[in-house]
């Protein structure tokens, strides 16, 4: 059973990576005059077949790769949150002596095929704008590339870079600790194609001088550029990109040569992990995947919600729910506030207590059977996560700055029942990360209200081909007339007084409150 969770760690290691240097140059390009032609380089085959040699054609690339990078890149943390939690509850079962299910080698083979296929992807993007470091900015000019444009584009090669780091440190924080995982890992199995000695090579390809010297040199071009100007983004998906860099777990690491590096142990990993130099980390107990990973999301977090640890707004927002109804909260400090457009960013559902779903006579329903244990250990908040849909607690959901309650305003117990039922008919399933209303398989946050509502009709939108639904389109509902009331309104940590409703509407950018409504 170990050797099967070991293919399936050293697979996701060779699935992240980092490709060999390009050796392309945009100078070349500007002083060959080469904008007509064609080359094999990877970075200026990339700039030639995508931007093109005008700054509009330039803008347009970095807009069409911004807007496919998010949708990548939060499938990419989708898939970290998914093995970070698969990961810890196979290595739990294994601790005890429990074998693998059939379940979870069905997960173990997904997840092969969907880290191939991001992996590339990934690599590609990494690639794509490295050579823009190497031209002046009087090279550029020529090629339609405006300084402001060049640090967009290396920006988005560093923030995929750095995602394929974190992947790594994922995979090796999971087995680190466990020596014979780790030779199990490096020993040959024809059956699987895994070579001899795997780990060990992708781990001397992790720590090549070539490949930190690359990443490095994007970082430090970053850094320069935003200390020279510092970066104002003119878009929500630059926000998106600048924040994904900040809070990524190897950005620090990185700098310091070695991808992993304890902070205030100044352990190289890298250098030394064909070694057993991390039993010395297990005999101190401590354990690197918490030190790196140390969220389900496996992001840095810069800071506490100002809501966190509040006893007193636990206890009152708790007085004030009923079941079935919608919590929004905002999160400015988190990387998915700059996923989505407005004013708030994630929506969950309340199932209520278990004497509430009794009172509504569907406590013994086959629905809300099996979540008794979860529902009657406070777990009553569902939400859809990157680690997909799932049940938390009041004091874990309230991480956050800024919280709103809202309730349909003509309801009836029937209704209620149905909003709960529906809710939990969406628990276990994955994350939707094409924000796609209309899909079932995957569902995320204000989805899960437009599939566990019936009877409002929810305003949407088309982006980029799909029909999109957004927190602040459930919260619209709330506004002059709509068919929701907003219960309880906290905003930046304190409760709101007087017009709540008002200074929602206001913080949503809402004008008109009718014309929203509608």
């Amino acid at each position: 059973m170990r050797l099967r969770l070991c293919i399936l760690l050293a697979l996701f290691l060779m699935l992240s990576a980092l490709p060999a240097r390009a050796g392309d140059s945009l100078k070349e390009l500007a002083q060959k005059g080469a904008c007509g032609g064609e080359t094999s380089k990877p970075c200026t085959g990339h700039f030639l077949e995508v931007h093109g040699c005008t700054r509009a054609s330039v803008e347009q690339g970095l807009t069409r790769e911004l807007n496919e990078f998010r949708t990548l890149a939060e499938e990419a943390l989708a898939l970290r949150a998914e093995t970070i939690k698969t990961g810890v509850r196979i290595k739990q079962n294994m601790d005890q002596g429990r074998p693998l299910t059939g379940d979870d080698l069905a997960l173990i083979n997904q997840g092969i095929i969907e880290h191939m296929s991001l992996r590339q992807k990934l690599l590609s993007l990494a690639q794509a704008h490295e050579c823009w470091m190497d031209a002046s900015d009087k090279d550029l000019a020529r090629l339609g590339v405006t300084p402001e444009s060049r640090l967009k584009g290396v920006m988005l090669s560093l923030s995929s870079a750095l995602v394929l780091y974190d992947n790594y440190l994922l995979a090796v924080s999971l087995f680190e600790g466990d020596s014979k995982l780790r030779r199990t890992l490096n020993e040959r199995d024809p059956g699987y194609a895994v070579r001899s000695a795997e780990l060990a090579k992708v781990t001397l390809n992790y720590n090549s001088i070539a490949n930190r010297k690359r990443v490095r040199r994007a970082i430090k071009y970053y850094e320069k550029q935003v200390r020279k100007s510092p970066f104002a983004s003119d878009t929500l998906a630059m926000d998106y990109v600048s924040t994904l860099i900040k809070q990524s777990p190897s950005y620090d690491m990185v700098k310091k040569w070695s991808p992993i590096y304890v902070v205030g142990r100044k352990l190289g990993f890298f250098g030394a992990v064909t070694t057993d130099t991390l039993l010395g980390l297990e005999r101190e107990g401590t354990s690197l995947f918490s030190m790196v990973f140390g969220n389900a999301v496996g992001l840095v977090e810069t800071r506490k919600g100002r809501l966190y640890g509040r006893e007193e707004v636990r206890t009152d927002v708790q007085r004030t729910l009923q079941a079935g109804d919608i919590l929004l909260e905002k999160t400015p400090f988190r990387l998915t506030d700059k996923l989505i457009p407005g004013y708030w960013g994630h929506a969950a559902v309340w199932t209520g207590s278990e004497a509430e779903l009794k009172e509504l006579g569907i406590w013994d329903n086959p629905v809300v059977r099996p979540y008794h244990e979860q529902i009657r250990s406070g777990r009553q908040v569902v939400e859809a996560l990157r680690s997909g849909v799932e049940m938390n607690t009041m004091r874990h959901f309230l991480n956050i700055d800024s919280i709103g309650i809202l309730r349909k305003s003509a309801t009836t117990r029937q209704d209620r029942a149905n909003t709960v039922i529906q809710a939990l008919r969406q628990v276990g399933k994955p994350y939707d990360f094409n924000f796609d209303v209309e899909s079932k398989g995957r569902v995320y946050c204000s989805k899960l209200v437009y599939l566990s509502y019936s009877g409002v009709e929810w305003p949407t939108k088309k982006s980029l081909g799909r029909t999109t639904f957004t927190p602040d389109d459930v919260a619209i509902k709330a506004v002059n007339g709509g068919s929701l009331q907003l219960v309880t309104f906290y905003h930046e940590g304190n409760r709101v007084a007087g017009n709540q409703l008002e200074t929602m509407a206001r913080l949503m950018g809402i004008t008109n409150g009718q014309a929203a409504a509608q």
